[in-house]
């Protein structure tokens, strides 16, 4: 009788736990929500079931709520998850005492303002990032820090094998059938982070040719993003440094601080002696955004890039907005995918970076497309096939990674565009039909916001030949059910074609 009597005084609670929380105003609803500890979840009903033709399974936000239910009211007491206990191994100052805890509210008082610069701060000690770190701690751990430590992401193994003579792209093909849109996050190869290839001192050369010509619309920063510019920085070399160390390596002299070594250009970079995005733009060719938290809302906007890929807008045109400003342009991003990214900006771990790709079909291999470019009048025509040979049309894929850091919270949006003719599609498993599919049956706001309009002429019936090809040759089954490929996003095979072609 007793376990019985305990049984209703438990269901009992329950259940006024439930009618209260259902009674609830539905901001106060979401802020419990978001206060959950990470252990706890709900299972929506009619939830997407993978199988062998589904999309492989990634980190993407789901389509949990509709983007016109407002975010918290409290976004703004919402931070990141801190990893204050890997600061006394990062430390470099050994006299440095670090609490290992600081309370939330005193972090929440003395948040860095939105524009300051963490250099000329007052009240270092009692001025804090969003990480829960004061300025005290960022300048105690000194220059090039032990970012691997204070992420939880190790640095990549060194690839000794690599040759910048050789060196290609691996084959991204980030083609996903049946095509829905979401943002398709999955867990970043963290040795692949920086990727380089043999077109590194052409392309290195061609973007600091687009900055000489086009300035603040590829490359500029506001005030505020001063840690975070310096962190990515120093992260990105960090990184070169480990993964390619034939090629770079840092030293240090007490009159010039830090020097950047890189031994395929034959150069040298005193660090000190330019702006962060500067050093990247000199060395690293892939593009980097840098998202900032403003803490009077809790939202992250961009407030800093180096950007010479993108197509259809700058950085000027780009510089200062919202998340969900930036991403206005993007069929079903505030119907199925705003209020989703807004929380998971908000709670994305430092261990946790993703890697993701986006992708077109261009003529020839425009890098830097702003907006009135002369090259944007060939998507609005299909040219005679006379003036457009297969040969001229390239799959672009634009492979971006995010994560954020460890000191200022910030998050790094940055990718590199990689360029493919699709005439090498004749010869990789199941990808003319998988593409062929997405042209034909795609969801017509995101065809047309891919642009492929202007080339689908030409290349539609060659997908149709390769396709029978591969199907009378056995390369691909003639009963194939077209899905996103278990090797996504890449294809069969394809490990040994590209170690080929490198002469591995």
């Amino acid at each position: 009788m007793l376990s019985e009597h305990y049984a209703v005084v438990s269901a009992l609670g329950l259940l006024l736990l439930i009618v209260s929380f259902v009674l609830m105003p539905k901001s106060q609803q979401r802020v419990v929500y978001h206060r959950l500890p990470s252990w706890v979840s709900f299972k929506p009903r009619n939830r997407y079931t993978a199988s062998s033709k589904s999309p492989p399974r990634s980190i993407s936000p789901e389509k949990k709520a509709p983007a016109d239910i407002p975010p918290p009211a409290d976004y703004k007491d919402l931070f990141p998850p801190w990893r204050r206990d890997s600061l006394s191994v990062a430390r470099k100052d050994e006299c440095l005492d670090i609490a290992s805890e600081i309370p939330e509210f005193r972090v929440r008082e003395g948040l860095i303002p939105f524009t300051a610069d963490f250099r000329t701060c007052n009240s270092p000690a009692a001025t804090y990032t969003p990480m829960g770190i004061s300025l005290a701690e960022v300048a105690a751990l000194g220059d090039f820090t032990d970012y691997a430590e204070l992420s939880g992401v190790p640095l990549p193994e060194p690839y000794l094998d690599f040759n910048i003579e050789s060196a290609l792209p691996r084959p991204y093909r980030p083609l996903r059938w049946g095509y829905h849109q979401t943002m398709s996050l999955n867990r970043l190869q963290t040795d692949w982070w920086l990727e380089l290839e043999k077109s590194y001192v052409e392309r290195i050369k061609e973007r600091k040719e687009l900055f000489d010509k086009n300035g603040t619309m590829v490359l500029d920063y506001l005030p505020g993003s001063e840690l975070g510019c310096k962190e990515v920085m120093e992260m990105a070399l960090q990184f070169l440094c480990a993964r390619y160390p034939h090629y770079f390596s840092l030293s240090f002299s007490d009159d010039r601080g830090y020097i950047f070594h890189n031994g395929i250009l034959h150069n040298e970079t005193i660090i000190k002696r330019m702006h962060p995005l500067h050093v990247l733009l000199e060395n690293v060719p892939e593009d980097f955004a840098v998202m900032i938290r403003n803490p009077d809302d809790g939202y992250y906007y961009f407030r800093a890039g180096v950007l010479c890929s993108s197509l259809g807008w700058s950085v000027k045109s780009k510089l200062g907005m919202q998340l969900k400003e930036i991403h206005n342009p993007i069929p079903d991003y505030k119907e199925k995918m705003e209020f989703s990214m807004d929380r998971y900006f908000s709670k994305l771990p430092t261990a946790r970076p993703i890697q993701r790709g986006s992708w077109g079909l261009e003529i020839d291999t425009p890098l830097f497309m702003p907006p009135g470019d002369p090259h944007e009048k060939y998507r609005e025509i299909q040219l005679p096939e006379t003036d457009l040979p297969l040969s001229r049309i390239h799959l672009r894929v634009d492979w971006q990674t995010l994560r954020r850091l460890p000191l200022s919270g910030a998050i790094i949006f940055n990718f590199k565009a990689l360029f493919t003719p699709v005439e090498d599609f004749r010869y990789e498993p199941h990808i003319p039909y998988l593409l062929l599919t997405i042209l034909q049956h795609g969801k017509p706001s995101i065809m047309k916001y891919k642009s492929t309009w202007h080339v689908e002429h030409v290349v539609l019936p060659a997908l149709q030949r390769w396709r029978k090809e591969q199907e009378e040759s056995g390369m691909v089954p003639p009963d194939w059910d077209v899905g996103t490929l278990q090797e996504a996003p890449f294809f069969p095979g394809w490990e040994e074609r590209w170690r080929a072609k490198q002469g591995f």
